[in-house]
């Protein structure tokens, strides 16, 4: 529905220029302009300013954040170790202990040590019969053997992978290839 033309303010009533923007001010002598330029070229000085300080705090604070992860990266596996050294020390300080009763402490405390090894993804290199497998064993020696050439015929050590990725081999006797 379109406005009458009585509805209309008496100075826009008929006028075709009402509906266009108005006319545009005087030009600003050479002197505003460039104190406008100054005062738009200080506002962006300043943004500048505030973004490059931001970006320097972001980045002091992931700096001090990576270095309280290399420092405190272990807190949980270690808290977890506490309960298998506080096992150990009431081992040792027990007055009157049978093998049998020590045996069974020891073994309680193993258990202990693998679930925090479980929970921190700390896993055993147990290669016995396996292929020997260079990225995660180590030979110590070959030896003749009835069983296939390079499989794994004794583990002298047992290696640890923590998250998939070898901490330290496992140490083992390898078979010989026999001899045509």
């Amino acid at each position: 529905m379109q406005p009458d033309q009585h509805d209309l303010p008496p100075a826009t009533q008929g006028d075709p220029a009402a509906d266009s923007p108005p006319p545009p001010e005087a030009p600003a002598t050479v002197d505003e302009q460039l104190r406008a330029a100054e005062l738009k070229a200080a506002e962006h000085h300043d943004a500048w300013l505030r973004a490059k300080a931001e970006a320097d705090n972001i980045r002091k604070r992931a700096q001090d954040d990576v270095a309280k992860a290399h420092k405190f990266g272990i807190e949980r596996f270690a808290t977890d170790l506490l309960a298998v050294r506080d096992s150990l020390e009431a081992a040792l300080a027990a007055e009157n202990a049978t093998a049998e009763n020590m045996r069974s402490g020891v073994e309680l405390t193993l258990r202990q040590l693998e679930a925090a090894f479980d929970r921190h993804q700390l896993r055993e290199i147990n290669p016995a019969g396996e292929k020997f497998d260079p990225h995660r064993h180590q030979a110590i020696s070959m030896l003749p053997s009835e069983k296939e050439p390079n499989t794994v015929i004794n583990v002298l050590q047992k290696g640890y992978s923590l998250h998939d990725r070898v901490i330290r081999p496992a140490l083992v006797t390898v078979a010989k290839p026999k001899d045509a």
